[in-house]
């Protein structure tokens, strides 16, 4: 299994697949031709089908300038691989084509090709799944945390205090910033008037309202392009720094639990990308704000003194409760449903919390099955729900 780097990447929004994923591939393919000044660029499937709402275009033509870029679309068209595929290829003088290179954006702003996920040669964890994990918790007698310290070493802790930095700057940034979002919606910013009004309310109702204005304020500035940390995606990166910066401000958490927390809802992710999905096109919705509901369910559990079958008790409820999440992005941009979705996970990530810390951690179905499950729901999908904009709530 992967570095919990893997769901935690830093750059700017609207979408990890859509935007972060192909702008890195433009970067390695200008690496290999510096000279080129023509470049053919063809996307695929999902990519082609939402590209221009999610900016995939603007930030593969960012990647490659000065060169010239010509692009071609074709979304009826899904290479076997993953629904998010890639051609670059190299234009000569005569307009033959030089080095065509085929690429996926796999999801988090990961990487593939024929020959396998790129920038990481080697898995970083010998287990390979939560029921392996439990099993490490229980025979060593420590949390899942401390796993992740002994695996990644201290650079981890280093790396995660940068992520809880940038998290922290998007909140509030977003809680600041108005006006409309761009890309033709007319969808006006809410987070700063949530956080307003919060203000006039008292005890739950305020906690609550906080919490939502806090999930809204990073998913809009994922919206606008600002700097952001997958969580495990762009899409869904508004969930997890809601839910842990409502934490450190009602609860008073300091930094160095809610790095240890972090390390736990990385490694839930983790598990998550490694058996199944975190691609919207690939499993829907379920696997970006479900995912991110697991992490900051099973982050929660542990700031409250949660054991480790309590733990993955709440990631198995994050998760489950939202099977069958579709990915319906209309016009292909990355803020209806998916703003909203990202208060409502938050929140329902906190209810996860309270019914696992209420239990013994004893329950029938397993996270480990959950997420097997999701990933046939998200096969099982028609392609017109995962990232293509042609159904559902993207129809008008």
């Amino acid at each position: 299994m992967q570095s919990v780097t893997t769901i935690f990447k830093i750059g700017n929004g609207p979408s990890s697949s859509h935007t972060m994923g192909p702008s890195r591939a433009a970067e390695i393919y200008k690496g290999k031709h510096p000279d080129c000044d023509h470049f053919k660029v063809e996307l695929f499937g999902s990519l082609a089908a939402t590209g221009k709402g999610h900016l995939t275009d603007t930030a593969i033509l960012n990647s490659l300038l000065p060169a010239k870029v010509d692009f071609v679309w074709k979304p009826e068209l899904c290479l076997p691989r993953h629904p998010n595929a890639m051609r670059f290829s190299s234009l000569l003088t005569g307009g033959e084509e030089f080095d065509p290179w085929i690429v996926y954006s796999i999801g988090g702003g990961s990487l593939a090709d024929e020959s396998g996920v790129m920038g990481i040669p080697l898995p970083v964890y010998d287990l390979a799944d939560m029921n392996q994990l439990l099993d490490w918790c229980r025979d060593k007698g420590r949390h899942m945390w401390e796993l992740v310290e002994e695996t990644e070493g201290s650079a981890i802790m280093d790396y995660l205090e940068e992520v809880w930095k940038v998290m922290q700057e998007a909140l509030l940034r977003g809680l600041e910033e108005e006006g409309v979002l761009p890309g033709g919606l007319g969808i006006p910013r809410k987070a700063p008037s949530y956080y307003v009004k919060s203000l006039g309310y008292t005890d739950s109702v305020k906690k609550r309202t906080q919490l939502f204005s806090y999930a809204l304020a990073v998913a809009e500035e994922n919206a606008a392009g600002g700097k952001i940390v997958t969580a495990p995606t762009c899409g869904s990166c508004g969930v997890l720094p809601a839910v842990l910066y409502y934490l450190k401000q009602y609860h008073g958490f300091n930094r160095k639990r809610i790095i240890r927390a972090l390390e736990t809802a990385g490694i839930i992710g983790a598990i998550v990308k490694q058996n199944a999905s975190i691609s919207g096109a690939e499993v829907g919705c379920q696997g970006e704000i479900g995912t991110a509901c697991a992490m900051a369910s099973g982050a929660t559990v542990q700031l409250f003194g949660g054991s480790p079958a309590q733990i993955e008790y709440a990631a198995e409820m994050g998760l489950e409760h939202h099977l069958g999440l579709t990915c319906d992005p209309v016009a292909g941009l990355v803020q209806v449903p998916c703003i909203e979705r990202n208060a409502f996970a938050a929140s329902r990530a906190l209810d996860a919390d309270a019914y696992a810390i209420l239990s013994d951690g004893t329950h029938r179905i397993s996270f480990d099955k959950v997420v097997r499950t999701m990933l046939k729901t998200g096969h099982d999908l028609p392609a017109l729900y995962r990232e293509t904009s042609t159904g559902g709530l993207a129809l008008d």
